[in-house]
C-alpha cells in the first residue's frame, strides 16, 4: 500500500479465478440470472406499494421472503454440507424460475392480490433458504481454498453490477410496460444459470451422514470459539439490519417524500448499486491487502451509517441519489470481505454450515429488520425510520471499538485472535488441512 501500483495489482489479481473454466461458466450464468433477480425484487416491492400504499405491507413482504432462512437455516446448512451442492442448486433455481413465471402470469392477467405476492414470496424464501448456503459454498467448490476470496470478490462484482442494471431496468419496465415484464425477464434469466450448473464440474468435500441437528450445533460452537468470526457476524448483522432494510421502504420514500415515481425509485436503487460497484472494484480488493482489517471494517460501518442519515434528511432527488450512492459503498466491502474471510477460516467439511450462520446473520435477520423498518415508517414516517437506522450503525461502530483485539487484528498473520489451533496464514491456508482430499462430484 505504498503507491498506486498496489491498488492496480490488487484489482488485476481479482480476476485470476476466471482462468478456471468451471468458475467462469458458473459466474457467467449468475451474471445473467442476478439481473433478473434484482428486477423482480424491485418490481415486487413496487407492486405491493401500488396495491396498498402501505409501508407496513412493504415490510411484511420483505419479511416473508427472508424469514424461512432464519427458521430453516440450521437444516439447510447441514444438507448443503452433506449432499451434492450442484444438484441442489439445479433444483432450487428451477423452482425459483417456475415461481417467477407464476407471478408474471398473475400480474399480466390482472388477477394479482396482495396475498398472492405474500404467498409466492414465502415459498421463494423457502427455496432460497436452501439455495443461498449451497451457492456460497459452491463458489469454494469451484475455486478451491487458495482462490476462494478472489472468487467471492468476483461474485460480489456481479451482484453489484446486477444491482445497478436490475432496479434501473425494473423501474423503466414498470413505468413503460408494467411490472409483469420484470417477472417474465427474471423467469427467463434462470435458464442461463441452470445451463451453467449442468455444464460445470465441481470438487466438494462431503461430510458423513451423521445426525443433522448436531451438525449445525458443531458449526455454531466453532463460531463461538473464534472471537474474530463473532465480530464478523456482528458487523454483518448490523449492515443487514440497519442498512439493507432501508431498501424495503424506498418506494414510500421516493413517492411520498421526494414526490417521484417508479423511475426515481429505480434510479435511487441504481445509485446504491453504482456505489456498491465502486466498492467491489476498488475498496474490496484493497481490503484484501489492508493490514488492520478490523479497523477497515469498523470504519466502513460508521461511514455507511453517516450517509444513510444524510440521505434521510435530504429532499432533493439528485442529492438523495448521491447520498445513497456513497451509503452503498461500505456495504459490499463489509459483506464481501466477511464472506471471503469465513470461506478460508472455515474447516472445509463445515464450510456450508458456517456460511449458513453467516447468512442467518445477514439475510436471516431481514424478516425482523423489514418489519422493524416497515412499522417504524408507518408510524414515524420513512425519513425518520431511515435516520434511526443510520444513527444505529454509527453507534454500532463506536461500541465495537471496545472489542478486545479487533483494532489490532491482522488476518494475514494468523487465525483470529483467541481462536484455537495452530497459527497458519488465514489468507490461503486456513481450512486446507481440515479433512481428506475433496472428491469429484
Amino acid at each position: 500500500m505504498n503507491d498506486g501500483r498496489m491498488t492496480v495489482g490488487a484489482f488485476s489479481e481479482t480476476f485470476e479465478p476466471l482462468r478456471n473454466r468451471n468458475l467462469r461458466l458458473y459466474l457467467s450464468g449468475q451474471a445473467v440470472s442476478l439481473i433478473g433477480t434484482w428486477m423482480q425484487n424491485a418490481a415486487q416491492a413496487w407492486v405491493v406499494w401500488d396495491l396498498t400504499k402501505s409501508e407496513a405491507a412493504l415490510g411484511t413482504v420483505g419479511m416473508l421472503g427472508t424469514l424461512p432462512l432464519l427458521l430453516l437455516g440450521p437444516i439447510s446448512g447441514v444438507w448443503a454440507d452433506r449432499y451434492d451442492r450442484r444438484k441442489i442448486l439445479i433444483y432450487t433455481q428451477t423452482t425459483a424460475m417456475i415461481l417467477a413465471f407464476i407471478l408474471a402470469a398473475d400480474v399480466t392477467l390482472g388477477t394479482v392480490r396482495l396475498w398472492h405476492v405474500y404467498l409466492l414470496a414465502a415459498i421463494l424464501g423457502c427455496v432460497g433458504s436452501l439455495d443461498m448456503p449451497s451457492a456460497q459454498a459452491f463458489i469454494g467448490d469451484l475455486a478451491g481454498t487458495g482462490l476462494v476470496r478472489k472468487a467471492v470478490v468476483l461474485n460480489g462484482m456481479i451482484v453489484q453490477i446486477s444491482r445497478i442494471l436490475g432496479p434501473t431496468l425494473a423501474g423503466q419496465a414498470v413505468q413503460h410496460f408494467g411490472a409483469a415484464t420484470a417477472f417474465w425477464v427474471n423467469g427467463l434469466s434462470f435458464i442461463a444459470v441452470i445451463a451453467s450448473l449442468v455444464a460445470v464440474k465441481a470438487h466438494q468435500q462431503h461430510r458423513g451422514a451423521e445426525a443433522g441437528g448436531g451438525g449445525f450445533l458443531e458449526g455454531l460452537r466453532y463460531m463461538v470459539s473464534q472471537p474474530r468470526i463473532l465480530d464478523l457476524m456482528i458487523f454483518t448483522g448490523s449492515i443487514t439490519f440497519f442498512a439493507f432494510s432501508n431498501a424495503q421502504i424506498l418506494p414510500a420514500f421516493a413517492d411520498k417524500t421526494l414526490h417521484g415515481g417508479a423511475g426515481l425509485y429505480g434510479n435511487i436503487m441504481a445509485a446504491s448499486g453504482v456505489g456498491a460497484l465502486v466498492s467491489v472494484l476498488f475498496l474490496v480488493p484493497w481490503a484484501q491487502r489492508v493490514k488492520r482489517i478490523g479497523v477497515a471494517i469498523l470504519g466502513a460501518v460508521g461511514v455507511a451509517g453517516l450517509f444513510i442519515a444524510l440521505f434521510s434528511l435530504t429532499r432533493i432527488p439528485w442529492l438523495a441519489m448521491a447520498a445513497y450512492c456513497v451509503a452503498g459503498m461500505p456495504n459490499p466491502m463489509v459483506l464481501t470481505t466477511n464472506n471471503g474471510l469465513l470461506q478460508v477460516m472455515a474447516p472445509a467439511p463445515m464450510r456450508a454450515r458456517l456460511l449458513t450462520i453467516y447468512l442467518m446473520f445477514s439475510f436471516g435477520l431481514q424478516p425482523i429488520a423489514n418489519l422493524w423498518v416497515g412499522y417504524m415508517a408507518q408510524h414515524l414516517g420513512a425519513p425518520t425510520a431511515i435516520l434511526i437506522n443510520g444513527l444505529s450503525l454509527i453507534l454500532v461502530s463506536l461500541l465495537m471499538t471496545a472489542r478486545k483485539g479487533l483494532l489490532q487484528w491482522e488476518p494475514t498473520a494468523g487465525r483470529p485472535a483467541g481462536g484455537p489451533g495452530p497459527q497458519t496464514p488465514v489468507r490461503l491456508q486456513a481450512g486446507e488441512n481440515a479433512g481428506p482430499s475433496p472428491r469429484r462430484q
